[in-house]
C-alpha cells in the first residue's frame, strides 16, 4: 500500500442470503482527505461502513494502514429520555480523566461554562443523555469517537436529526476538527451542496460503484440518473 493511502478497498461484495447489497466496490482514501459517500436509500452506504469497520462478513479486501485508529459516529443513537445515564458516565466508558473529557467537549462546540465546575456540578457532563437536543447528542457522539485519538473518523449522516440551521455548523465543526487533528474523514450524506463544499472526493454508490472522484468532475446528469432516477437534476454549484 502507498504510504499516502490510509484505506484501500478492493472488490467489496456483500450478500444477505441471496440478496446482493454491494457488488465489487473498489476505492482508495488518502491520508488527511475527506471522502463523501452518496446514493439513494438502500444503496449499501451504511453496509459499506460496517464492512470497513469489520462488523459484517464480506468478499474482497479492506486494507487499512498499519496501526491506524478509527473512530465511528453512528447516524443516530436511540436513547430514552428517562435513561439514567449522564454524559460523563457515557464518555467515562472510554476515558477516566474528567479534564480530558471536558477538553474534548469544548473542542466539539460546548462552551467552557457548560463544562466548568459549578457547585461541584459539571453542567453538561451531569445532563442525562436522553435530555440532549439532536445537535448536542451528535457533538457528544463525536467527542466519544475522538477519545483514543483516532486518525480516521467515519460519520454516518452526521446531521441526521439536526435542523437546517445547525447542519452547516456541524459540518464546519467537523472540518475544524479535521484540520486541528489532521484527520481523514469519511462521511455519508444526502446533501449535494455539503458534498461539493466539504468533500475532496465522492463515492457514488448504488449497490455498485457509479462514480468516484472529485465532486465537480464526477457528479453530473448521467451519474445522478444512475443513482436516483430520471427526476433528479444536477445541483448547480457556485464557487464562493
Amino acid at each position: 500500500m502507498n504510504d499516502d493511502v490510509v484505506l484501500s478497498a478492493r472488490q467489496i461484495t456483500v450478500k444477505f442470503d441471496d440478496h446482493l447489497i454491494l457488488n465489487h466496490i473498489s476505492f482508495d482514501v488518502v491520508r488527511g482527505s475527506t471522502l463523501a459517500i452518496i446514493g439513494p436509500n438502500g444503496a449499501g452506504k451504511t453496509v459499506l461502513f460496517k464492512v470497513l469497520l469489520g462488523l459484517i462478513p464480506y468478499e474482497g479486501t479492506v486494507s487499512w494502514a498499519p496501526d491506524v485508529r478509527i473512530g465511528y459516529v453512528p447516524q443516530k443513537l436511540s436513547v430514552g429520555r428517562d435513561l439514567p445515564l449522564t454524559v460523563f458516565e457515557f464518555l467515562k466508558f472510554k476515558e477516566e480523566d474528567p479534564e480530558k473529557i471536558k477538553e474534548l467537549l469544548q473542542s466539539v462546540g460546548f462552551k467552557k461554562e457548560q463544562t466548568s465546575h459549578i457547585h461541584n456540578d459539571l453542567r453538561v457532563l451531569q445532563t442525562r443523555i436522553g435530555s440532549l437536543s439532536g445537535g448536542e447528542l451528535q457533538r457528544v457522539l463525536i467527542a466519544y469517537a475522538l477519545l483514543g485519538d483516532p486518525q480516521v473518523l467515519l460519520f454516518d449522516e452526521p446531521t441526521s436529526g439536526i435542523d437546517i440551521a445547525g447542519e452547516e455548523t456541524m459540518y464546519s465543526l467537523i472540518h475544524n476538527i479535521q484540520r486541528e487533528k489532521n484527520l481523514t474523514i469519511l462521511f455519508i450524506s444526502h446533501e449535494l451542496e455539503i458534498v461539493y463544499k466539504h468533500a475532496g472526493n465522492v463515492l457514488c454508490l448504488n449497490k455498485e460503484r457509479i462514480c468516484f472522484g472529485t465532486p465537480k468532475k464526477v457528479i453530473n446528469q448521467e451519474s445522478l440518473f444512475k443513482l436516483y432516477g430520471e427526476d433528479t437534476h444536477v445541483y448547480k454549484h457556485h464557487e464562493h
